[in-house]
């Protein structure tokens, strides 16, 4: 197995578990909505300014280059794969539509209530539900694809993006989110 795939199956699995640490977040944060209490929308807006500067511009686009890879080497493993960019696109359009409500909410337009927690509700589903069949099938496919020691993926123009939340320097418009994250004991700083 070629070191740089394997890197990259570790980033990719890592990005999960931080997604999912996000996404607890903020569905906590729905919660609230939910129960007629006002939640912290600035909170939520630094939760979608994270989902679309890093899952969706940097995460999403990694797995498409080991996808695209896959589909290529072994066609043989590649079934479902044909939706990925497909499910991507969704996931970055319902991100974008909470980011929206919440802006606007923030801004002082009035968003009815509902409409913020349909779209909330929409975007944690759908990306939780994405990322559980990647882990249970298809980052399955992708270590029996390494492991037959296919030619590395190539990464040079992620190397130097970093996670801006998970990172050990936590880019100041995402403090926030990690106090969030630190207060309610989801994420253990190693």
């Amino acid at each position: 197995m070629k070191p740089d795939n394997r890197r990259l199956m570790q980033e990719l699995r890592e990005d999960h578990r931080n997604m999912a640490l996000v996404l607890d977040v903020l569905a906590d944060t729905l919660g609230e909505a939910k129960a007629d209490k006002d939640p912290d929308f600035e909170l939520v807006e630094e939760i979608m300014r994270y989902m679309t500067v890093y899952p969706d511009a940097v995460h999403h686009p990694k797995e498409d280059l080991v996808y695209a890879q896959l589909q290529s080497l072994h066609p043989d493993l590649a079934e479902g794969l044909e939706d990925v960019a497909k499910d991507h696109q969704e996931i970055a359009d319902l991100g974008t539509a909470l980011r929206d409500d919440v802006e606007a909410i923030i801004a002082g337009a009035a968003v009815r209530r509902e409409h913020f927690v349909t779209d909330c509700e929409r975007y944690v589903l759908r990306l939780r539900d994405h990322m559980q069949w990647e882990e249970d099938d298809l980052f399955k496919r992708i270590d029996t694809m390494i492991a037959e020691d296919e030619p590395a993926t190539d990464l040079e123009r992620f190397i130097h993006i970093k996670d801006p939340v998970f990172e050990l320097e936590i880019e100041p418009v995402f403090r926030r989110l990690m106090a969030s994250l630190k207060s309610a004991q989801k994420y253990q700083a190693s």
